[in-house]
């Protein structure tokens, strides 16, 4: 189960959480005004999603050269992403 807790909360106890985190493998959900925003999670489980992710894109890639299409260009999804989410896509991380 994933604790929630409010971002003042885990800046008080942001060192203990960290232990519990990479000791336990306890996963948090941080509250700002009562959504969740972000996340505290093993650095290793962060590594399994961005894997997860590109086996997700390069699978979608496949499936489309399979169906005899091509991808979108990179600025063409952008624009769909942004009409849709209304907002524009974060930059990845840099590894």
């Amino acid at each position: 189960m994933i604790e929630r807790m409010g971002a003042v909360e885990v800046r008080s106890r942001l060192g203990e959480l960290l232990a519990r985190v990479r000791y336990a493998g306890e996963r948090f959900l941080i509250t700002r005004d009562g959504k969740e925003v972000a996340a505290l999670v093993r650095v290793e489980d962060l590594e399994r999603l961005e894997r997860l992710e590109d086996l997700l894109d390069l699978a979608t890639v496949r499936l489309l050269q399979a169906r005899g299409e091509e991808p979108l260009p990179a600025e063409e999804l952008l624009q769909q992403y942004e009409q849709l989410f209304g907002s524009k896509l974060e930059q990845p991380i840099s590894g």
